[in-house]
């Protein structure tokens, strides 16, 4: 009950009022004991009594005061670190909402920029592992197509300078305009700096973020006014920051979970729960048809026999790619499974067709692995079991004709050789 009652007045913790009793009284009865058997027999005052417990009273009162003040900004404080804790508990819960990685950042900037008290605008700043360049990813009160024409590195940020590379703390900076004027940034790019919000950005408070002990980007918030940002704020944004990594990583990871469960790891393309999932949710178009097609490759057993299964999955992956460059558009495309893929289609019969035809001529221009794929079409109208058959049959129907073919080329090429030889 204590508990909940201190929650309820916002404060983190209070005496009872039994307590101050004791602490004024007690002192004062001491003070009249030593008084009374220290006073001379005559001529005694109780003035001096009484001015020594006023005093006493006083600095109580003062004391109490100064604490209680103490504590309620130590209350302000973890309300903003709860409030800290809310949102980026509320961003994590709620991270399979976002449809990318963007915006969960806009998200988790537009949060930041809200509990921080002196912060007006901000971005969210990524680095380029390799190039270490960065990279404006989020941005709010700022104008993000200027900001994307500058050419900067992270060794020309002041994150970088004032940490000696480091990039492992918070910094302050109190006068932009002075800490740019000492860095390597031409005078356009410093002047585009500090004007792409409406009001110059004066202060700034510009924190790593870290993701598996590897710089991810910077959070930085802004502010038009000098010396807006306090030691406070910088402690702040570090538990801000800190949590902010541990959610971008979370995101991330869900969203790996997401890609492993949906996706087909080799090629990219849904996987076959994925694509059946997908089925009910199909729009039909007024003037398409919709068709289901199943496609099947050729030679990929001998094509591991000879070249290993590594030669194997490069050759699946290049179906695929072929697959989804023509109709990555027109509908939605899936591996099956070993080398059998399955699309769904808009579009007319003799389109299709011609499509079918254009990967087969692009896949034959790899000569050396001869690749190449049977398919069966079927018109697709709500019912997956009865168009897969179809498909299916198809499909077989035409693997099964390329075989005669080849095999009546084969005899006939013999024939030929016979009578040449006689």
């Amino acid at each position: 009950m204590k508990l909940r009652d201190n929650f309820k007045r916002k404060t983190i913790d209070r005496l009872d009022y039994r307590y101050h009793l004791l602490l004024l009284i007690v002192p004062i009865v001491l003070f009249v004991l030593l008084f009374i058997f220290n006073a001379p027999a005559e001529g005694w005052s109780i003035l001096p009594l009484l001015f020594v417990c006023l005093i006493y009273i006083f600095a109580y009162s003062l004391s109490y005061y100064l604490h209680q003040g103490r504590l309620s900004r130590l209350w302000l404080h973890l309300e903003q670190v709860v409030t800290i804790n809310d949102a980026i508990y509320e961003l994590a819960h709620l991270s399979s909402q976002y449809k990318d990685e963007h915006a969960f950042l806009d998200a988790l900037l537009n949060k930041a920029v809200c509990i921080i008290n002196g912060a007006e605008m901000g971005s969210i700043i990524k680095v380029n592992e390799i190039s270490n360049k960065l990279h404006f990813e989020s941005v709010i009160g700022l104008d993000l197509a200027k900001l994307k024409q500058l050419n900067l590195t992270l060794e020309q940020s002041f994150e970088y300078r004032l940490t000696n590379g480091k990039c492992d703390r918070v910094v302050v900076v109190n006068d932009m305009e002075n800490i740019n004027a000492g860095s390597s940034l031409s005078k356009e790019d410093q002047q585009t700096l500090l004007t792409v919000a409406k009001s110059p950005i004066r202060s700034t408070l510009s924190s790593p973020i870290r993701i598996d002990g590897k710089l991810y980007g910077m959070l930085n918030l802004d502010s038009s006014s000098v010396g807006a940002f306090t030691d406070y704020d910088r402690n702040l944004v570090s538990i801000l920051t800190h949590e902010a990594c541990n959610a971008i990583a979370l995101y991330q990871k869900s969203q790996q979970i997401i890609k492993l469960a949906n996706f087909d790891s080799l090629t990219g393309l849904y996987n076959r729960k994925n694509f059946e999932d997908a089925l009910p949710h199909w729009q039909y178009k007024a003037r398409l048809d919709s068709f289901l097609v199943i496609i099947d490759m050729d030679n990929l057993k001998a094509i591991n026999d000879t070249y290993g299964h590594q030669v194997g999955d490069l050759a699946i992956t290049q179906v695929a790619t072929t697959i989804l460059d023509c109709w990555q558009n027109k509908g939605i495309v899936s591996r099956f499974g070993g080398d059998e893929f399955v699309a769904l289609c808009h579009g007319t019969q003799t389109e299709l067709e011609r499509d079918l035809e254009d990967m087969q001529l692009s896949l034959q221009q790899n000569t050396e692995l001869c690749l190449g794929f049977s398919f069966g079409v079927a018109l697709f109208e709500s019912d997956w079991s009865k168009s897969f058959k179809q498909a299916d049959h198809a499909m077989y129907e035409h693997k099964r004709s390329k075989k005669t073919a080849l095999k009546a080329s084969e005899a006939f090429a013999d024939t030929v050789d016979n009578i040449t030889e006689q």
